[in-house]
């Protein structure tokens, strides 16, 4: 019981980090641009989990690797960081805050499309309702207030923001299938994807030019996005008796993650933004009901 109370503590913390991300991004996002940002954030955070790596005496993770690891992890880090966060920041930088973040949660729904032609799952009628659900909320969502004369205000960015759900949901599936030290493979994903990262921004930016508050925003979010949340929340999954209790909790995240948009972006929170994400929340909540057994 006590190991579980600290479960919800870790949790908790995981979820105000993970809450604060959305206004990180379009903090940053006013002072460098999406390329510049990720370079900060994605070598904060290798930084941070080399040093987490070293103080576990686990070093020796990152060369006791084979090559197919390594492909792995190559193939993961173009996926997550560096192609999800690219395609999320545009987003971020196109649309309102509020849009953006909840359109980007519809992942584990993305996840279920994927899972039929990848995995080869069929689609129950549980997943075809929650799929209905999330779509309605999608809408919602994406009219920014005015169904009444329904139009995108900006497709591009709403179209950036479910793609990079798409990406998540794909990284998400060949992540799961490997079963390395779970800070050892995410490191090792951000320093392939830095390589990525760091020729990008040679060509369509520039490194000098970076000011000292997408530095520090950039370091916030390397270390409260990627870094020190994650293995948070590894922490709490760990202590757990029941990591069904904990995961469901994550789902709060969309929540907190609107009171700081609108306490610290003063973007007015549309209810239609709201009951579009209970919409997609609940969804993906009907999507992971367990079967009843006859």
């Amino acid at each position: 019981m006590k190991n579980q109370s600290k479960a919800y503590i870790y949790a908790g913390f995981t979820i105000f980090f993970w809450g604060t991300s959305a206004s990180a991004f379009k903090i940053g996002l006013k002072y460098v641009d999406y390329f510049q940002l990720l370079f900060v954030a994605t070598l904060t955070t290798i930084v941070f989990l080399f040093l987490v790596l070293l103080y576990q005496g686990n070093l020796s993770g990152l060369k006791n690797q084979t090559k197919k690891e390594y492909g792995k992890s190559l193939l993961l880090g173009f996926l997550n960081p560096f192609l999800y966060y690219t395609i999320l920041f545009i987003a971020y930088s196109l649309l309102p805050a509020q849009v953006a973040q909840t359109l980007n949660f519809v992942w584990p729904i993305t996840l279920v499309l994927l899972s039929i032609p990848i995995l080869r799952q069929k689609l129950e009628l549980k997943s075809a309702i929650a799929l209905l659900l999330s779509f309605i909320g999608v809408i919602l969502i994406s009219s920014q207030g005015n169904l009444i004369n329904f139009e995108f205000s900006n497709p591009l960015g709403i179209f950036l923001a479910l793609g990079s759900s798409i990406i998540w949901a794909l990284f998400w599936l060949f992540n799961v299938r490997d079963n390395r030290d779970e800070i050892v493979k995410l490191l090792l994903n951000f320093i392939f994807a830095m390589l990525f990262i760091f020729i990008t921004t040679i060509i369509f930016s520039d490194l000098y030019s970076i000011s000292w508050q997408g530095i520090l925003a950039g370091v916030y979010i390397g270390l409260f996005e990627m870094g020190i949340t994650f293995v948070i929340w590894l922490k709490a999954l760990k202590l757990a008796g029941r990591t069904d209790k904990i995961g469901n909790l994550i789902y709060l995240t969309p929540f907190c993650s609107l009171v700081f948009i609108s306490i610290v972006l003063k973007e007015k929170i549309l209810i239609t933004t709201i009951f579009g994400l209970i919409l997609i929340v609940l969804g993906i909540l009907i999507q992971q009901m367990k079967r009843k057994k006859l």
